[in-house]
């Protein structure tokens, strides 16, 4: 085996704990269908989305990515009309104060984010589900009651929202990558749900007044900070196609980062909100477990409790995730949702971040986290942490350095065994259905399943290591200078700005917070300059993993791509993260949007 195709997440934990998915993780006696077939009909699936884009909105030459590396701003703009322009490049604030003062109508909203979605999936493979006819006549019906009643439907008024192949819409599959789910209900055929099951978000959304146009691309498993699978390939990253749009919601940000949407929905478990946001140069919110409602989702791993994935909100700006998250949350999802707190939008802590531009005092307090002690940040990485933490002190506010205990290693494989609890079954059966091959770079476990014994034992381990870190985080009130402990932790979302194909080699600087359950948003810095951000010649490594990461990086390859930096703020302090990343976004740039 070629050393390029080994599954770069097996090492980067616990060497014993992550296992490269093989052709034959489906053994032959589960298979139901020849290769033949499964290729057949994941090239139909691809080719029945493609046929949905009306031929006027078809591109005959696609350039390469070395003619072309950026197709975002005046490339894509080439095929769009001035007013879809207007309209696709302002943010959903903008397009929502715009749908319910009768300036723009929804329908119109509508058409001219399809158009540029078509354009987005043709250029980099974004785009799972199509349902343009639905969202027009969605769009309609929301015009229809602005002229009748004249007042908009809800807080999301003819707002064109995108979402991660995870959620059930009616009458649109849900394949989430999967072969062997095209044209059935999450692999169960004959139930009838596949043409009638909404998740409980989506319901909501059409209350709020939302128009729901596609569906985006994922990995199969969802398990992969990239986003490839047997359908639609590879989605590439729209400012540098040489590079990955993330994953898993990386569907999500390739089409936000061209402004096929202006914003959507994905999920995150170990970074897949976060890891897209940052590749693409957007705002991306992990909300804590139990603030946004994840009833009806589709999912792998269904009924692992340890580490919840949640949904949370991609954007241009940190006003549409606010915007989202405070429209969800009006609905009251805890009535429908058993696994939702019940907490309405706490607009205090959201005010006490905006005064900061009335006032000088009372600073705030940050920590700055440079290097996790396992794996050095590329240089740009480096750069853009650096320019954050340069710039609040600028401010007047406090950044001191971060050493948490217990150390990231430890959070890391904590996550790995429970990422491992099924051994892998639940993959295995799901690449049954079809006799697919799995896409080498997903992180699975071909191990046996852990024994309730075991997965007791992990469980008591995470809430030991989340009490001790709650400790550390208690413990900086000694040095901040204000009385309070930090309000929120600069860190690296990855190691690099973006992964090359095949090459995301460390997944701990996202992962961590996922273990502890923290709130953690994307703040976009920067961009790759290759006569800046030069390789460094003389960098010592703490392990392979560690050298393996550098050694990804070349100036040349990556120039270009966007850079971003995550704040961490604690257990189920939305509000106040999303006020903080508008902060720290307009101080860095002067308007908080995604570059």
């Amino acid at each position: 085996m070629e050393k390029a195709q080994e599954s770069p997440f097996k090492k980067h934990i616990k060497p014993s704990d992550w296992r490269k998915i093989q052709a034959n993780i489906q053994r032959p006696e589960e298979s139901n269908t020849m290769a033949g077939d499964w290729k057949q009909t994941a090239q139909n699936k691809a080719d029945s989305v493609l046929s949905l884009i009306p031929q006027e909105w078809r591109i005959s030459d696609i350039p390469s990515a070395d003619k072309q590396r950026d197709v975002t701003g005046a490339y894509i703009q080439q095929f769009l009309d001035k007013k879809e322009i207007e309209i696709t490049e302002t943010d959903a604030v903008g397009i929502v104060e715009k749908t319910t003062s009768g300036q723009w109508t929804a329908v119109e909203v509508a058409k001219a984010f399809c158009h540029r979605a078509s354009i987005a999936h043709q250029l980099v493979n974004c785009l799972h589900e199509i349902f343009f006819d639905q969202a027009i006549a969605q769009a309609e019906t929301t015009d229809n009651y602005f002229k009748e009643h004249k007042k908009p439907i809800g807080a999301l008024h003819g707002l064109p929202v995108s979402l991660k192949d995870q959620f059930h819409v009616k009458g649109v599959d849900t394949h989430m990558g999967y072969v062997g789910w095209i044209g059935n209900f999450q692999g169960q055929k004959n139930t009838g749900k596949e043409r009638t099951f909404e998740s409980e978000m989506v319901s909501e959304l059409r209350k709020l007044g939302a128009t729901l146009y596609c569906k985006t691309s994922v990995p199969h498993t969802l398990m992969c900070g990239e986003t490839v699978n047997n359908v639609i390939g590879y989605t590439w990253n729209p400012k540098n196609r040489n590079l990955s749009s993330g994953g898993s919601s990386g569907g999500e940000g390739a089409l936000i980062g061209l402004r096929g949407s202006c914003a959507g929905f994905g999920t995150d478990i170990g970074g897949s909100i976060r890891i897209p946001a940052a590749f693409n140069g957007l705002y991306g919110l992990r909300p804590s477990a139990g603030r946004l409602p994840y009833e009806g989702m589709a999912n792998s791993w269904d009924g692992q409790n340890s580490i919840l994935s949640v949904v949370g909100p991609l954007a241009t700006t940190p006003g549409a995730l606010k915007l989202l998250t405070q429209a969800i949350l009006s609905t009251s999802p805890w009535l429908h949702d058993p696994l939702v707190h019940d907490i309405p939008w706490r607009p205090t802590a959201d005010l006490a971040i905006s005064d900061l531009h009335s006032r000088t005092s009372t600073p705030l307090s940050f920590a700055l986290l440079s290097h996790d002690g396992s794996c050095a940040p590329h240089p740009p990485v480096t750069r853009a942490l650096n320019l954050v933490a340069a710039t609040l002190r600028a401010r007047g506010h406090t950044v001191i350095d971060w050493n948490p205990n217990p150390p990231h290693s430890h959070l890391a494989s904590l996550a790995s065994e429970i990422y491992a609890f099924d051994g892998g079954a639940d993959a295995r059966a799901a690449f049954a259905l079809s006799g697919e091959e799995p896409a080498p770079q997903l992180i699975s476990a071909d191990e046996p399943q852990k024994t309730a014994s075991d997965i007791m034992r992990v469980n008591v381990a995470k809430r030991e290591a989340q009490k001790a870190y709650m400790e550390y985080w208690n413990s900086t009130a000694e040095l901040t200078g204000t009385g309070r402990p930090v309000d929120a932790v600069i860190s690296p979302l990855a190691p690099f700005a973006a992964a090359r194909p095949a090459k995301y080699t460390y997944l701990t600087y996202s992962s961590f917070v996922n273990v502890l359950d923290y709130t953690s948003v994307v703040v976009p810095v920067t961009q790759v300059d290759k006569n800046v951000d030069k390789k460094n010649e003389s960098f010592k490594a703490v392990d392979e993993v560690d050298q393996e990461t550098q050694d990804n990086y070349d100036p040349e390859i990556y120039d270009g791509a966007h850079v971003s930096v995550q704040l961490v703020g604690r257990r189920l302090q939305e509000e106040k993260m999303i006020a903080l990343a508008k902060y720290v976004g307009e101080a860095l740039h002067g308007t908080a949007k995604a570059l």
